[in-house]
């Protein structure tokens, strides 16, 4: 997990450094919003990533007495706190500057240094989204796109991904209102852009806020995991029922199981041990990312 998201999050972070440093100068230049909403953005993006690689160390520490499960919910934590940033900080700054420069729109000087720039961020930002999709794309598996986000318990490139598809929008935009601000001499085109790069943005994070909040609260493991477990367990002898499988991710890589049997009445305290490491040996081989494994006897309701 560490390994490619690092890959993933070190592109878009040079990346997004490089940008943001020229848009803002172009905004300076040229007066434009749309520009200064788009540099904005990629300091924000800058900034999310330096949160990302800190949860993702933070993640790797190991567990201690005051968290026995480790930290890996760790990088769940600060997911989240981007996309809280990407509303706050890009979003909101975006359609603030819009809405001011509505006001009192101000021609822009030198659109083609605009436009230079812009172009510039497009390659670059399409390098770091393709570089994130083609991550993401290995990890789906056989799943579809959308099922592969709901379904995915490493937020950390799902994130990238979403970052840097609203920023290409995002440029898509600044294009189209400098352009027509340019053209049809209507200066508050390159407003209204930036209002709408500030609503992509918000739209943006309230997504990554609903997709990691289920994680950062408790996720259990996918269905499938869930359901291979059971069958592990129905395929006992020495147990006469299952009652309850409960799973919870403590990180991308480690899942709780904590499982509830009925055990055959016949059955010794010492072959129960015996069925208990049985068990806990063949989930584990089954599902590496299940870290620890605790089976309670209990009688079934029936």
């Amino acid at each position: 997990m560490a390994s490619g998201s690092k890959k993933v999050i070190f592109a878009a972070l040079i990346g997004n450094t490089l940008i943001s440093i020229t848009k803002f100068a172009a905004a300076a230049m040229t007066g434009s919003s749309a520009m200064l909403s788009e540099g904005i953005h990629s300091l924000v993006d800058t900034g999310n990533q330096g949160l990302l690689l800190y949860g993702i160390k933070q993640a790797s520490k190991p567990a201690d007495e005051d968290f026995p499960f480790g930290y890996g919910k760790e990088i769940y934590f600060w997911s989240f706190i981007v996309a809280i940033l990407i509303f706050a900080l890009g979003g909101g700054i975006s359609i603030y500057e819009g809405i001011r420069h509505l006001s009192n729109p101000e021609p822009i000087s030198n659109p083609m240094i605009n436009y230079i720039v812009l172009g510039l961020a497009m390659v670059f930002e399409g390098a770091a989204w393709w570089f994130a999709f083609r991550e993401f794309s290995k990890q789906k598996g056989k799943w579809g796109y959308i099922e592969a986000i709901q379904r995915a318990k490493d937020p950390s490139i799902f994130v990238v991904l979403f970052e840097d598809s609203a920023a290409m929008l995002g440029l898509v935009v600044a294009f189209a209102g400098v352009a027509l601000s340019q053209f049809t001499g209507i200066l508050i085109f390159d407003s209204i852009a930036s209002i709408v790069i500030g609503m992509i943005l918000v739209g943006t994070s309230i997504w990554l806020a609903y997709e990691t909040k289920g994680l950062l609260i408790g996720e259990s493991a996918n269905r499938g995991v869930v359901q291979e477990i059971r069958a592990i367990l129905q395929l006992e002898p020495s147990i006469e029922a299952v009652n309850e499988v409960l799973t919870m991710h403590m990180g991308p890589d480690f899942i709780l199981a904590n499982i509830s049997v009925d055990f055959v009445d016949s059955e010794t305290v010492d072959r129960i041990e015996t069925v208990i490491a049985r068990i806990d040996q063949a989930i584990k081989q089954k599902h590496p990312e299940i870290k620890r494994v605790f089976v309670e006897a209990e009688k079934a309701t029936r």
